[in-house]
């Protein structure tokens, strides 16, 4: 009688495979942000994580069972969103399972390496208990987490969100309200009024967005007020108007460039107005070396100039510090490097003359994205080509332009990412042609 035995596992190969793939992920997590890599360059990341993956889920249950779990319970987030995702990816339930049980345990911050797992997950590795967390005594975090992955998966529902709406923590009431307007849930019109007046900005903005997708007129004049106000934190609304006002809007975001401290938001939103008095508005805010870089990244998102070559400066090299006094070091300082620390910094003198000769072919009543006159169709192609820095705005935007007809998911697998891109290049112009400050109801 012939006795079935296991192939042997090489232990040290798979122990490898979750050592990359967590690498391979940080690198991949950070790209999404980054100024420097375009859809293309992040779908080669994408390729080198996938593939370590796929040894993993190819290790079946003893993997599984003998490195992936065992990971979850570390607090690597790294780690753990490569074991999540191979054990999601798996063809047995008890992969699901492991990852459901080890997120019911888990608390901040490793609960969002789960929750970036589940995002990236397709639906339907998603476990089937997910939902059940709702009706639990679980935490105000594990609750936004649930509300935030339905969303994101597409299996949010009006019963699921709606009696979170008016919870009392905001971080809950925020992820409930981003679940509905990702699926255009209804909205009760003074549920939404009393979210927009909220002092939290995360359930305001969540609410403006929410509000917008529905088409809530309430929720674009939050938006105004809370730009005319000059409220800190107030670099979505600001975003929003750029994209949606009007003349004065425009004349009032300008204005705002005068207050220092909301000047980097007040940048970051006029590179996404495509106006005209926005490019030289950056032209001039170029010379202010705070800002340089911001203003730099503004201006060729408007007119198109990349800013490299000639119409770029070196870099100088920070001069060596003394060290600070431990008691005078500020040890609660944020030393991890920005996305826009990479930024170019732009030869303002050769971007004006530049300048000089292309300013003749704009006309200031119109709005550009990357020196072409702004059509879905442009739209569209930039979000195939932009900077992933810059995609999350725009791909915003095609959601308030289409009422939540078409959400690209900027943060999702790049292979989910082309597909939601490609429906939105079949359906017809018109579906996201209107601003989507326009028909608004009250």
């Amino acid at each position: 009688m012939s006795v079935h035995t296991e192939r042997p596992l090489r232990w040290e190969v798979h122990e490898e495979y979750l050592d990359e793939a967590a690498f391979r992920w940080s690198q991949w997590e950070k790209s999404l942000d980054s100024p420097d890599y375009v859809l293309a360059e992040v779908s080669e990341l994408e390729e080198a994580l996938a593939a370590h993956v796929d040894g993993l889920v190819l290790g079946g249950e003893r993997v599984a069972r003998r490195l992936l779990e065992p990971a979850l319970a570390e607090d690597e987030p790294e780690r753990i969103v490569a074991a999540a995702l191979a054990l999601l990816g798996g063809e047995t339930p008890s992969g699901s399972a492991a990852v459901f049980t080890a997120l019911r345990q888990a608390r901040p911050p490793v609960s969002a390496a789960f929750q970036r797992a589940l995002e990236l997950a397709t639906p339907q590795s998603i476990p089937a208990d997910l939902p059940s967390l709702l009706k639990e005594e679980s935490t105000p975090e594990l609750l936004a987490l649930v509300l935030d992955t339905l969303g994101v998966q597409g299996l949010a529902t009006a019963p699921l969100c709606s009696p979170f709406f008016t919870h009392p923590n905001p971080q809950v009431a925020a992820a409930a309200l981003r679940a509905a307007g990702s699926m255009r849930l209804p909205l009760d019109p003074g549920v939404l009024r009393r979210a927009l007046g909220s002092v939290e900005p995360m359930l305001r903005d969540a609410s403006i967005v929410a509000g917008l997708l529905g088409g809530h007129r309430d929720a674009w004049l939050a938006c105004q007020a809370v730009a005319g106000s000059r409220a800190p934190s107030s670099r979505l609304p600001l975003l929003l108007l750029a994209m949606g006002g009007d003349e004065r809007d425009m004349k009032r975001l300008l204005e705002l460039l005068s207050d220092e401290s909301l000047r980097p938001d007040v940048l970051w939103a006029l590179g996404f107005s495509g106006r005209v008095a926005a490019a030289e508005a950056c032209l001039e805010l170029m010379r202010q070396a705070s800002v340089a870089a911001l203003s730099g990244e503004a201006f060729s998102a408007i007119t198109g100039l990349r800013i490299e070559g000639q119409y770029a400066a070196e870099r100088q090299e920070p001069e060596a510090e003394e060290l600070v006094p431990l008691e005078q070091e500020d040890l609660d300082a944020d030393l991890v490097p920005r996305p826009e620390d990479s930024l170019p910094l732009p030869q303002v003198d050769a971007v004006a003359s530049w300048w000089k000769e292309a300013r003749s072919g704009m006309d200031a009543r119109n709005r550009y994205l990357s020196g072409q006159l702004f059509t879905p169709r442009v739209l569209l192609d930039a979000l195939s080509s932009a900077p992933m820095r810059r995609r999350h705005a725009l791909a915003l935007e095609l959601a308030l332009r289409s009422r939540g007809a078409f959400h690209v998911q900027t943060c999702a697998f790049v292979e989910r990412q082309v597909s939601a891109l490609q429906r939105a290049r079949s359906a017809t112009p018109s579906t996201f042609s209107r601003p989507f400050a326009e028909g608004l109801h009250s």
